[in-house]
């Protein structure tokens, strides 16, 4: 008996030291550190390059400061009042709006009946489906480069098989009338490859059996397209509609490359204008300027354009 006494007493030896399992505060405040941790260089990142800067010209807005300068002017709303009497800004801000509304309605057009094309069940049709999307990967620099040949109207391609068929074709991007729209071929033809994915996976997504039942109520393939598909598509078609227009109004790379803003400023957009103000002219402030005119413009847009159609969208 005092031996079993003894054994009960006795504390359990096992050989392994006790561990306490952290309580779920310590857990979630590691957690924590962790992820700050781990967000930290993004963190840092977007404050150097994308806020400070941001912040800094809105700042650099109400100053007149040309670069050579060792001070910056404070001149409050003289930097926006100037962009109302200045010829040249109305223009390229008209000129953008003529841009952005001939862009999207080609990408709307062209994109959707590309993806409708590209939602038929073909041989090859993911080869296809490369092929039209590979132009959204592509330098906008070299895009720009190949187009300019196809645009000359000596030897480019266009115009000579333009001659093939008895036409004289324009000239293209030396002409004023002719410029503008030469850039709207140009960007239409890189982006509807983008934008007909965008499209494909919104047809992809609308349910078969709409269409079985239509066929069977004696539907056309015209009256399943305008009762069916389109409004199945309207929260696509609000995407598109906003993504171009807001990519439209900040083209420059093109514009550059290209035609240089001529002949005769008739491809003058508010994006090269404001880079021509900072840094041909170095007008800082008015450049900044017209960079947050331009930032009001696309998001009053975007707002008119989820006013507008984003019930439909949703409906």
């Amino acid at each position: 008996m005092s031996g079993a006494a003894e054994t009960t007493r006795s504390p359990v030896y096992t050989g392994m030291p006790r561990t306490r399992r952290p309580r779920a505060g310590a857990m979630r405040a590691a957690e924590a550190r962790f992820a700050w941790l781990s967000l930290l260089p993004a963190t840092v990142f977007f404050a150097l390059f994308v806020g400070f800067p941001v912040v800094y010209s809105f700042m650099l807005s109400f100053r007149d400061w040309n670069l050579t300068s060792a001070t910056a002017e404070w001149v409050g709303m003289a930097n926006y009042e100037a962009l109302l009497d200045d010829e040249t800004f109305v223009r390229s801000l008209l000129q953008t709006t003529i841009f952005t509304i001939s862009i999207t309605v080609c990408i709307l057009v062209f994109s959707l009946v590309a993806a409708m094309l590209l939602d038929l069940k073909l041989k090859f049709i993911k080869l296809y489906r490369t092929i039209l999307y590979l132009p959204a990967v592509t330098s906008l620099v070299a895009i720009g480069i190949v187009w300019v040949w196809l645009f000359d109207p000596q030897y480019g391609l266009i115009n000579q098989l333009l001659r093939g068929i008895g036409i004289e074709g324009p000239l293209w991007l030396a002409d004023p009338q002719m410029a503008l729209p030469a850039l709207v071929i140009t960007a239409a033809w890189r982006n509807v490859g983008y934008f007909a994915t965008i499209f494909l996976a919104g047809l992809q997504g609308i349910d078969i059996s709409y269409y079985e039942a239509a066929r069977i109520d004696g539907a056309t393939a015209a009256d399943c397209f305008w009762r069916i598909t389109l409004p199945m598509l309207r929260p696509t078609i609000l995407f598109v509609t906003v993504m171009s227009v807001i990519l439209s109004f900040q083209v420059f790379a093109l514009v550059y490359v290209m035609t240089g803003g001529g002949p005769a400023g008739s491809t003058s957009v508010i994006v090269f204008y404001l880079y021509q103000q900072a840094f041909t002219y170095f007008r800082m402030g008015y450049a900044s300027a017209v960079g947050y005119v331009l930032f009001f413009i696309i998001f009053v847009l975007t707002l008119a354009q989820f006013k507008l159609f984003g019930k439909q969208a949703d409906a």
